[in-house]
């Protein structure tokens, strides 16, 4: 590694790390301004516990989410300062093409979207678990939890369906209960009953006031029973949908959670992939806005670094728009979740692409 290298890393990395050290103290102090009040309503709740259980998810998420935004930053302020002291002017003097200065800015980017996708994929799951059960317990005025779903329909195999008239997920137990067995598109078996309930130790279902049907051609048969205990390859927590509970899981679990519920026969289900998908699109941004800082700011201007951090910072804004938007989009039913969550990076590649080509110029 060159001493060029070295030394746009270096500067690089301090400047990226005091940059989100600088907005992240910002964010927290609006954030006790806004919370004070909610905290001081609990005599129970201590600072350690606000501190190890709000706030340091809070710095590990939002520092995250920041992380496009004070890479960009950082690096038009670092790399204006070195057009303006005519240490890129020197560099290209020296011989160096400009596909070679921009070596060590991907490679740092590189290192930070590694970092960053392995802490959406696998750890970040456990920071918003701490950071929701907290919101939950001490921050929320109206519950985000749901204890009750009405209307379920759940396919358990390619042949099994279960439906529920409702299920309480506090008590465990609904009413207006049918499963339905199929073999193609024929009717072979129904159970049903006026109402089911869970027993988690055992993990039995029991069904009350039940009725089961075999259906045939010239064997119909019917038995009706008081009570009748059972199982069924589904847990209650799989009745419930919420979008909160994506940002729980591993990126693995998520990914199975889906597959499963697709097989069950859920029907939208583009919330939990626009969660998938932007664990991987937000990360790769820092390598996009890296090259499109670094097209900006790599020549010496007449406003100075003013104007190349107002061009952006306007970029970014726009691209935290475009983000914000498409993942809306996305989570709706009609639109492609993943072609969303990637529109930004692809309209922000190509802008990366025509300015690195004019600036190359």
């Amino acid at each position: 590694m060159r001493i060029l290298d070295k030394y746009i890393l270096k500067k690089y990395f301090t400047t990226f790390f005091f940059t989100l050290l600088i907005l992240i103290p910002i964010t927290i102090a609006i954030d006790v301004s806004e919370k004070y009040s909610k905290f001081s309503d609990h005599a129970d709740l201590g600072v350690g516990e606000i501190i190890s259980d709000y706030y340091i998810p809070f710095i590990v998420n939002y520092g995250n989410t920041f992380m496009p935004l004070a890479l960009f930053i950082s690096t038009i302020l670092f790399t204006s300062k070195m057009a303006s002291n005519t240490e890129i002017v020197a560099i290209h003097s020296a011989g160096i093409p400009y596909i070679r200065f921009l070596k060590p800015y991907i490679l740092g980017s590189l290192l930070i979207c590694l970092v960053s996708l392995t802490a959406n994929h696998f750890l970040l799951n456990e920071s918003n678990k701490t950071f929701e059960a907290f919101n939950e317990a001490y921050l929320r005025r109206e519950k985000k939890a749901k204890t009750f779903v009405p209307q379920v329909n759940l396919q358990l195999t390619e042949n099994d369906i279960v439906y529920f008239k409702n299920f309480n997920l506090t008590r465990n137990n609904g009413y207006g209960f049918s499963y339905q067995h199929f073999d193609g598109l024929n009717l072979k078996y129904i159970l049903t009953g006026s109402r089911i309930s869970w027993n988690k130790k055992d993990s039995i279902y029991t069904i009350t006031n039940y009725t089961k049907r075999w259906v045939g051609n010239k064997n119909d048969s019917i038995e009706v029973g008081r009570k009748l205990d059972t199982t069924f390859n589904f847990l209650p927590k799989d009745l419930l949908y919420v979008d909160y509970l994506a940002g729980e899981m591993a990126s693995p679990e998520l990914y199975h959670h889906i597959k499963e519920s697709e097989n069950r026969g859920v029907k939208n289900l583009n919330k939990y992939k626009v969660e998938l998908y932007s664990r991987t699109t937000l990360p790769v941004s820092s390598i996009i806005l890296t090259i499109i800082a670094v097209s900006l700011a790599s020549r010496k201007r007449r406003g100075g670094i003013g104007v190349n951090l107002a061009a952006g910072v306007s970029l970014m804004f726009l691209y935290v728009f475009f983000m914000k938007v498409t993942e809306v989009l996305g989570a709706s039913a009609t639109n492609n979740p993943l072609i969303m969550v990637w529109i930004p990076n692809i309209l922000f590649g190509i802008i990366a692409i025509y300015l690195y080509t004019k600036a190359k110029q």
